[in-house]
């Protein structure tokens, strides 16, 4: 499966999808501080599944009725990175 995940994602999620064979563009990577624009339209250039921790990409794709492949919003609230990219490797 074809992901961008923008900047605000965490490397460790970056890694694992990469270990289980998907293909990520990481924003981080590739050129920090892009519009949140050009991230969509980098997914949907890619057929992508766009993933963030950023809620400004629901504006653009439900308010704006802008065409996507489906976003992911990543929430770990409430755990510490050490104890979050725990929980994601046991996925």
């Amino acid at each position: 499966m074809n992901f961008v995940a923008d900047e605000r994602v965490d490397r460790h999620i970056v890694e694992r999808l990469r270990e289980d064979s998907h293909r990520v563009w990481y924003v981080t990577e590739m050129e920090p501080g892009i519009s949140d624009d050009v991230v969509l339209a980098l997914a949907n250039q890619e057929n992508a599944l766009l993933l963030t921790a950023d809620k400004d990409f629901g504006e653009l794709a439900f308010l704006q009725l802008l065409h996507t492949h489906g976003i992911v919003l990543i929430r770990l609230a409430g755990l510490s990175p050490s104890r979050a990219r725990w929980k994601w490797q046991l996925l």
